[in-house]
């Protein structure tokens, strides 16, 4: 079964964390998995978020599991933009000082998330909320 995962939960929320551990259990089981984030999302790509000592960083995660398994993790290039993440090329493009963009994601339109959409079983979406 494919499953695309629509993440726009924030790095800190529950719903980040819950979309990749059912990422790592469906590709445990044989599924195949096309990861996509969107909205505040974008923010777990981005290499400057610094955990403490004690805590995990979920980027690593989402880069490790994306390694052994062979797929790409596809940031919403528009969202990344509005929240201060891009990439060397859209930082010389827009004479911004430096990138932020982890080097194991990939910014992309939302090209990349209607195609993961037309090949998908399912779609979950996980999403924060204004509490956080």
């Amino acid at each position: 079964m494919i499953f695309v995962l629509l993440i726009t939960a924030p790095p800190a929320h529950a719903s980040a964390w819950h979309a990749y551990y059912f990422a790592e259990s469906a590709l445990a089981q044989g599924h195949h998995i096309k990861p996509f984030f969107y909205g505040d999302g974008v923010g777990i790509a981005n290499r400057l978020l610094c955990p403490a000592q004690d805590e995990i960083s979920l980027a690593q995660l989402w880069c490790n599991l994306a390694d052994i398994h062979g797929f790409e993790l596809p940031v919403c290039v528009a969202a990344a933009l509005r929240r201060g993440i891009c990439d060397a090329d859209n930082a010389h493009r827009h004479h911004l000082t430096g990138d932020n963009l982890d080097s194991h994601f990939v910014l992309a339109g939302l090209g990349v998330l209607t195609e993961g959409l037309m090949t998908a079983d399912r779609v979950l979406s996980f999403v924060g909320d204004s509490s956080t």
